[in-house]
């Protein structure tokens, strides 16, 4: 595995300024813009071929860009059909097979929804899918870590309590812990550094220091509601405590890659980077 040295800053996605706009130029943009990572987009599908991976990840190298990925929107590993369930573990290993094949770093993906169940009910069957998921990451010799999200509306399987359990029990999975969808979960609260130090308490206590040293964070504007999460928003134009978590990610040590989710997804990381380094 990959072990990052320090918190590298990436946008999610190609930057906006790039021109032309193709992988390749995007993580050179990335390089140019001080920032040393970048989280390729596969939400809709696995843009990268198993061809053009090796030149992506010469140009990764070169420029000193980590890569990171975030897999298919069409996941759900607790669905009631089997077909479905197959289907949304296919979508994580093409993810993961392109990452590992551009040198990359961690595969994040939204595990599922509750669909009426009780937690325990679907933690069981969201942990019996990520089992068969890891064995074929296992059995291709696939180099990357395998990363639930925190997911930003309470329909949604993935609190941070769930994810941190269910990482204790695999060798290579760890959260993508998000930050904004916490705080849009709760319909606004979870904003403050009492709680962001909560959650980095619970990631040390039951995952150890090394999940502290391979860190996968989501941080940007959020707009959200009753249901929690709605959209993504500039940091300067939501409610968003970034200060407050970039403090409590430096107090605790945190090595690993943050990725910003802004709609200006360069400009909010680099104000993201900035402020951190003036902590």
């Amino acid at each position: 595995m990959i072990k990052p040295q320090k918190l590298l800053f990436a946008p999610a996605g190609i930057p906006l300024s790039t021109i032309p706009r193709d992988t390749g130029n995007g993580i050179r943009r990335t390089s140019s813009l001080g920032l040393g990572a970048l989280e390729l987009e596969f939400v809709q599908s696995v843009y990268v071929t198993k061809d053009a991976a090796p030149a992506i990840k010469k140009i990764a190298q070169e420029g000193g860009v980590l890569l990171t990925c975030h897999a298919s929107y069409y996941i759900n590993l607790n669905a009631v059909d089997a077909q479905k369930r197959a289907a949304s573990r296919d979508r994580v290993l093409a993810s993961a097979k392109i990452l590992h094949a551009c040198g990359g770093y961690s595969v994040c993906f939204h595990p599922g929804f509750y669909l009426g169940k009780p937690s325990h009910e679907a933690y069981l069957v969201v942990k019996d899918e990520l089992s068969k998921i890891l064995e074929k990451v296992n059995s291709l010799g696939l180099d990357v870590w395998i990363r639930p999200e925190t997911t930003g509306k309470p329909m949604q399987f993935g609190s941070i309590d769930e994810l941190v359990d269910l990482s204790s029990e695999f060798d290579n999975v760890l959260p993508v812990v998000d930050f904004s969808h916490l705080h849009a979960r709760t319909n606004g609260k979870f904003n403050t550094e009492e709680e962001f130090t909560q959650v980095m308490e619970l990631i040390e206590k039951k995952l150890g220091k090394d999940a502290l040293h391979n860190m996968h964070v989501h941080l940007s504007g959020i707009n959200y509601g009753p249901k929690g999460e709605k959209n993504h928003l500039v940091l300067e134009e939501s409610d968003m405590n970034y200060r407050g978590v970039l403090k409590v990610l430096k107090d605790f040590g945190a090595r690993g890659v943050v990725v910003c989710e802004s709609p200006n997804i360069e400009e909010d990381a680099l104000l993201l980077q900035k402020t951190y380094n003036e902590l």
